[in-house]
């Protein structure tokens, strides 16, 4: 090969590499994804186009200059449709995504994206669906914790209302009134205090002082705690629980969690059942569950029982907020652990919570 082909041919490569790097550099400038995948599309065809016809001129000296021109153009013509249709196929699935987005932004929380195009594309809307069904779920509860706490408070103060009015009125006496208001507010502050707990976990700004503390007085006290209540319903309680065995915690907040699910296992078993408090030592961390013998979990009871406000069962709506399992959670995960229910083999439910062993 003639030395001043060899030249023109490294001309001519070099000339290609820097006028596709100028183009790429424009086509970054460009709007749309639109224009720029249609802008690599001809630039794709045009600079191999070219790079062909420019050797061609040198090689041939323009002698079959018409039959490379015309070859390459249907070529390039080709290659820029298929170009353009793969764009409109991109941009289109793009687009849905961009407007179920905005639906979502204009408060369309049931809007969902179509799972379809490219495996790039399809990810994107399926990581959008799943976010748009979290943010639904999120303002479904808190519409249901307004509902719920609106309720809660409302009735302890209506029933203080009418009490001071019928004090007012003489209808009754204070010494049989006032045993009654105290318990109401008793009722409302417990609520009003389960409320500040929650605001506290969910913002972060609860501090714990976590140091290596024994399971076996924490389960004593919570036992004692409940005995009275297990012992008018006919309920037999039982433990089993190693002496030597320490977990790095916050011990009152333990017990706060442990006396909840006792209390909660208490509510859902029947006289002449048992509640049995368990706590072994597994992979590093300690377990403690809480087992009873009543009816067991329900579906939704495995879902949504940690949930604020959730009440399994509507005739108890009256008894406690509906706060202390949503409570337990939020004062397991803080000290690193996790929580969670499900049925006993024998009948009957367990709810079990983890803590990091002591070292």
């Amino acid at each position: 090969m003639p030395v001043s082909m060899i030249g023109t041919a490294i001309t001519v490569g070099l000339l290609t590499l820097a006028v596709g790097l100028v183009a790429v550099l424009v086509l970054r400038l460009l709007p749309s994804l639109r224009l720029q995948l249609a802008g690599l599309a001809a630039l794709s065809v045009s600079l191999p186009l070219a790079s062909v016809l420019l050797s061609g001129w040198v090689a041939f000296h323009m002698g079959d200059d018409v039959k490379i021109l015309a070859v390459s153009a249907a070529s390039a013509t080709v290659a820029v449709v298929a170009g353009l249709v793969l764009a409109r196929s991109i941009v289109g699935s793009v687009e849905r995504v961009r407007d179920a987005s905005a639906r979502l932004a204009g408060g369309d929380l049931t809007v969902r994206a179509p799972e379809s195009g490219p495996a790039e594309v399809a990810d994107l809307a399926s990581s959008f669906n799943e976010m748009a069904a979290s943010l639904e779920q999120l303002f479904d509860a808190r519409r249901e914790l307004v509902a719920w706490a609106s309720h809660d408070l409302r009735t302890p103060l209506a029933n203080m209302q009418a009490m001071l009015e019928a004090l007012e009125d003489g209808l009754v006496e204070p010494e049989t009134t006032l045993p009654v208001l105290r318990e109401q507010v008793t009722l409302l502050t417990s609520l009003v205090d389960d409320l500040f707990e929650l605001a506290r976990i969910d913002s972060g700004a609860l501090t714990l002082e976590l140091r290596a503390a024994p399971l076996e007085p924490m389960v004593e006290s919570c036992l004692r705690g409940v005995e009275a209540d297990a012992r008018r319903r006919g309920i037999g309680l039982a433990a089993s629980v190693p002496g030597d065995l320490s977990a790095r915690c916050e011990p009152e907040k333990v017990e706060r969690v442990l006396f909840n699910l006792l209390t909660n296992a208490l509510r859902h078993t029947p006289s002449d059942g048992s509640v049995a408090v368990r706590v072994e030592q597994r992979d590093g961390q300690v377990q403690v569950s809480v087992e009873d013998t009543g009816e067991g979990l329900g579906e939704e009871a495995r879902i949504r029982m940690f949930d604020r406000f959730w009440r399994g069962d509507p005739a108890r709506s009256a008894r406690g907020s509906g706060l202390g399992l949503a409570i337990a959670r939020g004062l397991v995960e803080a000290q690193g652990g996790r929580i969670w229910a499900e049925d006993r083999p024998g009948g009957g439910a367990r709810v079990s919570f983890t803590l990091p062993a002591a070292l």
